[in-house]
């Protein structure tokens, strides 16, 4: 809690060593003493009625020693400021909304309820009065949740290296057991992904986290390709994943301007052959080609016109007609103002 006076009873002492002890790493009883204004015997005191109250507060030997909370413990009180109370509620809340939640689906809802019991009341009111004036705007999808047990999994293998063995559902809803050689995991859009190798075929693999059913890690390591970093190798490989349709267009103009309207996770883009074009920078501003995989084509004339660059439809025809038609729409109610 923020403090007001560097005047302290005895009690207020002891709360300030444990907010100072949860704060991590190792406390000296120098540096303990001088924060709390007494001596080390008075610390040692305090650090006392810390171990009577149940908290695992362990002493440090040697040249640095001191003192030091050991992991793994819940501790009570919960000592936020008004910053970090605010930081921690609101990122609870913001990472439901956004599908940056594990289990079940009011997690977020419940850590946060938690949290503001144990808050002070003058702390609650003033975070209350915030939560209440805020507004967020619907979420772009439902996504289901991974398994809290198996990202944890997923993410020691992508540190340690190590290959693990998966149960996974496809979106057609067939079941296979694999082994992965995990390289990352990315959150996309609300959606929770790994992205690594697949040694069986040697190609990348982009498997989404809701599908896993179990994960395990297996004996071993594997060293990762060089290459694009997760995130890239996970949009590049919706870029070229199997959809109904494959679209081809030259554009000409930049590649800023081309990835503005069209983003990595849509599209790839790679120079065409050259063609000058009347009042253009031909070192700028180039022909290039956009290569997109689709289930439908309805949302792309709007797209290529918001470009507001000259642009060839290579493939498919059925583009082609979809543009004229949103062409002439555009010319009628132009025509009708």
């Amino acid at each position: 809690m923020p403090r007001t006076s560097t005047t302290y009873r005895p009690t207020g002492r002891v709360l300030t060593l444990l907010e100072l002890l949860q704060s991590g790493g190792t406390r000296t009883t120098t540096e303990l003493a001088e924060r709390l204004g007494v001596d080390g015997r008075t610390v040692r005191r305090y650090v006392n009625q810390l171990i009577d109250l149940d908290l695992p507060v362990e002493p440090v030997r040697g040249r640095y020693g001191g003192y030091r909370l050991a992991p793994g413990h819940r501790l009570p009180p919960l000592m936020f400021d008004d910053d970090e109370a605010l930081a921690v509620l609101l990122g609870l809340i913001a990472g439901g909304r956004a599908g940056l939640t594990t289990g079940a689906a009011t997690a977020s809802e419940t850590a946060a309820a938690k949290i503001r019991r144990v808050l002070p009341a003058r702390l609650a009111r003033r975070l209350d009065t915030v939560l209440e004036s805020l507004a967020l705007t619907a979420p772009s999808g439902s996504f289901d949740a991974p398994d809290a047990e198996v990202l944890l999994t997923l993410a020691d293998a992508v540190r340690h290296r190590r290959p693990v063995a998966i149960r996974y559902t496809d979106r057609e809803g067939r079941r296979s057991d694999r082994t992965l050689h995990p390289y990352g995991i990315v959150v996309h859009s609300g959606r929770w992904y790994v992205t690594g190798g697949d040694p069986a075929s040697g190609e990348d693999r982009n498997l989404r986290l809701d599908r896993i059913a179990d994960a395990r890690a297996l004996p071993g390591s594997f060293e990762e390709p060089a290459g694009p970093d997760p995130a890239e190798r996970l949009l590049s490989g919706f870029a070229t994943a199997d959809y109904r349709y494959e679209v081809t267009v030259r554009v000409h103009g930049t590649v800023e301007q081309i990835r503005a309207r069209l983003p990595a996770s849509v599209a790839r883009v790679e120079e065409a052959e050259a063609e000058q074009v009347e009042g253009m920078d031909p070192v700028t501003e180039r022909w290039l080609r956009v290569e997109i995989r689709a289930e439908r084509l309805d949302w792309l004339p709007p797209v290529l016109a918001s470009l507001d660059l000259p642009f060839v439809i290579e493939r498919p025809a059925e583009l082609r007609d979809l543009v004229v038609a949103f062409a002439d729409r555009l010319a009628s109610s132009a025509r009708r103002t």
